[in-house]
């Protein structure tokens, strides 16, 4: 079975948090990369569609996905479901004193100014963070990206993650803040 790399449009995405870890089979997996802290441990999932982060403590656990909204993904145990258009921010203090908070912007930009803002992140990815940079559809095209940096901390995490859609002059932008509190 061959799988198609191609993303879907913006419009057809959604950003959703869940209260479990969801089945990584669920998932077009590009790149993969994985922290363990002390108190907490992070699995991060560039997919086609965006990415699949799982934040896990002894105690709780929480997975922030950037998926297609067609795409099959269970409604048990989900805490929050935004369809990614314009700007949205949200939170959630969970069990065991955990706090979560996301935002996330949707940007279409002129031509000119998409193609600097995506070299940009191209340029940043390739010092730090996840990158995932897709095949073009033709080998003039400009291929999306899928940028994810962790900023790791004990008893926090800061996650910035930028996905590129060539064909749109979009960037969605996300960020999310997990912590837990005594």
């Amino acid at each position: 079975m061959t799988v198609q790399l191609c993303r879907p449009r913006v419009g057809d995405l959604v950003f959703q948090l869940y209260s479990r870890p969801l089945h990584p089979e669920l998932f077009d997996i590009l790149a993969t990369r994985q922290v363990q802290r002390e108190d907490y441990c992070v699995t991060l999932r560039i997919t086609r569609t965006g990415h699949v982060l799982t934040w896990e403590n002894p105690r709780f656990c929480l997975t922030e996905v950037s998926a297609a909204a067609n795409d099959p993904l269970p409604e048990a145990r989900r805490l929050m479901s935004y369809r990614l258009r314009g700007e949205h921010y949200g939170s959630i203090s969970a069990p065991a004193g955990i706090h979560y908070q996301m935002s996330f912007q949707v940007e279409t930009l002129p031509q000119e100014i998409f193609l600097h803002v995506h070299d940009e992140i191209l340029a940043d990815g390739a010092k730090r963070g996840l990158l995932h940079n897709f095949q073009p559809h033709h080998r003039l095209s400009l291929a999306p990206l899928g940028y994810v940096n962790l900023e790791s901390r004990p008893g926090s995490l800061v996650v910035h993650a930028f996905h590129t859609f060539p064909d749109e002059h979009t960037i969605v932008k996300s960020q999310s803040l997990f912590e837990t509190r005594s």
